[in-house]
């Protein structure tokens, strides 16, 4: 799994043996800068795209197949023990339903080319066909969060905080009433603040913003957002929450120190997540915090003083690190299209109904 936030790929050996998956082990690599900067620019629209969309899709397939490699050696397991590889790509365009009622959303991946370097057959493009159902493709991992992180309490909800952040309202013994829906920014807005103007590639601890005041006025501008404030099924990504965004809408108030700019978009992140828990689960009692937001300390201060009465944690209390959830989802995905099972929920993206995910590309 590489993710909107675009730090690197998450590369995890999942057992799904018994009812509840198991993580074997975990790989992390780096992304390298030229890749990610490539990936980046391939949101918006540039000269030449098909060519650097086609290369860059390459080089990510290689970066999966070193990760699937080195996890693989790392856990001592042959290429044979693996039935399939789930890897997603990397999103560089959500639009769904948009301009012919359809839409579409694009992942770069190469998963014939990852298929070739591992031997291992690879399932990708999971989204495609929830979005030709009419859904909006995203957020998929709700199910998975429900296989993993079920309860017998009506009260909990689990919070993915990566570049976009997305909420999963759990249903004791039954799946179908899953809901969950995308929240808005992660920390997409936040990363790129903290590169441009202290060159580290996040806010370590959130202690930039720590050190800064929460700027009212640009708070307020940015939540009057059109999509913080539209009825679910709802997704998002970098086509709206990017830096043209962020700097619309710091046109025309007076210059802020930028620690206090980042002290703002820790808030817009913590409200748009808090917001959607109250929203959807009014009485929640239990919040799971994982993607990289969940090692963000003031970041997840920030949503438990918003949530008085809620145990907010994260995932890695309840048996899975915050960085392997979602490479968990994928593979879990995966596993569901291998076993021709559906796994998307009408209920969180608003398809015609269920369907079968992902496209198998034999080894």
């Amino acid at each position: 799994m590489s993710g909107t936030s675009l730090d690197g790929v998450d590369a995890v050996l999942a057992d799904f043996s018994s009812t509840r998956p198991s993580v074997l082990g975990h790989y992390s690599v780096p992304m390298p800068q030229l890749l990610r900067s490539d990936l980046l620019a391939l949101n918006t629209a540039g000269e030449n795209e098909l060519h650097r969309a086609a290369l860059a899709a390459n080089g990510l397939a290689r970066l999966y197949a070193q990760a699937v490699h080195t996890l693989l050696y790392q856990c001592r397991q042959p290429i044979s023990a693996i039935r399939a590889i789930g890897a997603h790509g990397q999103t560089v365009r959500h639009r769904p339903r948009e301009f012919d009622g359809t839409g579409y959303t694009l992942q770069l991946n190469q998963p014939a080319l990852l298929a070739e370097l591992t031997g291992i057959d690879v399932v990708a493009d999971f989204r495609a066909r929830d979005v030709a159902a009419g859904g909006q493709g995203a957020p998929l991992v709700p199910l998975f969060h429900q296989a993993f992180f079920g309860t017998t309490q009506s009260s909990t909800a689990v919070l993915n905080i990566g570049g976009i952040s997305n909420i999963s309202i759990l249903s004791p013994n039954a799946p179908e009433n899953v809901t969950g829906f995308d929240c808005g920014p992660g920390n997409a807005l936040m990363d790129a603040w903290c590169k441009l103007h202290t060159g580290a590639e996040f806010d370590n601890a959130g202690q930039w913003a720590a050190s800064g005041t929460v700027q009212e006025a640009l708070l307020l501008r940015m939540q009057q957002e059109t999509f913080f404030h539209l009825p679910a099924p709802k997704s998002t990504g970098r086509d709206l929450f990017n830096m043209q965004w962020l700097q619309h809408q710091l046109h025309g108030l007076a210059t802020m120190a930028p620690q206090d700019v980042q002290a703002t978009l820790t808030e817009l992140t913590a409200w748009a997540c808090t917001t959607s828990v109250l929203l959807a689960v009014p009485h929640c009692k239990q919040l799971i915090v994982c993607g990289g937001g969940a090692y963000n300390t003031h970041l997840m201060q920030r949503i438990a003083q918003a949530l008085p009465e809620c145990e907010v944690a994260s995932s890695d209390v309840h048996g899975l690190p915050p960085l392997q959830v979602e490479a968990t989802a994928f593979a879990w995905l995966a596993h569901q299209t291998i076993e021709r099972k559906t796994a998307s929920l009408p209920s969180v993206t608003g398809a015609q109904g269920a369907r079968i995910l992902g496209a198998i590309y034999p080894a």
